[in-house]
């Protein structure tokens, strides 16, 4: 029986991923392995920044070589290409409105309550008569590590499925995901007031929405794709849900809202997918 030359050509993107993030815990030759594999994929950059030693051994600063590579690597996140336009493009807009609000005069290291209802917070008193703070209020985050967390979780999700999932499908999951995590919220809080701010509705919508399409099986047939990537979403997305649950701050109830809306999206697009054989919301 022939033995395949390279194992890790027959994983899944997602394990690919996991590998290539946990696998130095057990071994430094499993990871560098799983990232050639992203590489040939085309998955992430052919070249990736790597630390610049000097005659001692210590880490020099970095070449101009090194910038580059770092900048190639900061591209190949935020440049849309094939199978992955929604994504960076979500992940600009974030970006973008958080430095406009520095450039403005907030504090972004912490942000008073009274500037992010200014910018479009999702404040409970307001959205009765202003009702576009449900849409607004997911592009807005409350720190540079509130931002930090969501774009990464964002990011990964993007490389993993977004090509699979169909770039309408995708950015349809993620704005319908974050107004239903905002009407949760505003529901939640409406009698003792809030003011929630971020993208996590959205990305728990995202969650939702592949969790949806794993168990009905569409655009995911292979059971180890399927079983590889739940294991994946169980790990972040529960995660998540446990350390929100921790937290005095977090919004648990955009959280639930758009994880139980973005299913509902998942499931109404297997639903249509099914009915039309195997036309895709590409």
């Amino acid at each position: 029986m022939a033995v395949s030359p390279n194992p890790f050509s027959e994983k899944t993107d997602a394990e690919l991923l996991f590998l290539a993030q946990h696998g130095a815990r057990y071994s430094a030759a499993v990871a560098n392995a799983a990232v050639r594999e992203l590489q040939r994929r085309g998955l992430i950059p052919a070249e990736l920044p790597q630390p610049v030693t000097g005659p001692t051994g210590s880490i020099a600063e970095p070449s101009s070589s090194g910038w580059r590579r770092l900048g190639q690597v900061v591209r190949s996140m935020l440049w849309p290409r094939p199978g992955y336009v929604v994504t960076p493009l979500l992940l600009l807009t974030n970006l973008l409105v958080f430095l406009l609000m520095g450039l403005s005069g907030v504090d972004l290291w912490a942000p008073s309550s009274a500037a992010l209802v200014a910018w479009g917070s999702n404040y409970s008193p307001l959205i009765s008569t202003q009702p576009w703070r449900l849409f607004t209020s997911m592009f807005l985050h409350g720190g540079p590590a509130h931002l930090l967390l969501n774009l990464s979780a964002l990011l990964l999700l993007g490389i993993l499925a977004e090509a699979k999932v169909g770039r309408w499908l995708w950015v349809l999951a993620y704005v319908v995901s974050g107004i239903g995590g905002s009407v949760a919220s505003w529901w939640w809080h409406l009698a003792r007031g809030g003011n929630s701010v971020g993208a996590s509705g959205a990305i728990f919508g995202l969650y939702g929405l592949l969790l949806a399409l794993l168990l009905t099986r569409t655009y995911f047939r292979s059971r180890q794709e399927r079983a590889s990537i739940i294991g994946l979403l169980l790990y972040f997305a529960l995660g998540s849900l446990v350390s929100g649950l921790e937290g005095p701050t977090t919004d648990n109830a955009a959280h639930f809202g758009g994880l139980l809306t973005g299913f509902i999206v998942g499931l109404l697009a297997a639903l249509t997918t099914s009915r039309k054989g195997s036309t895709s919301f590409k």
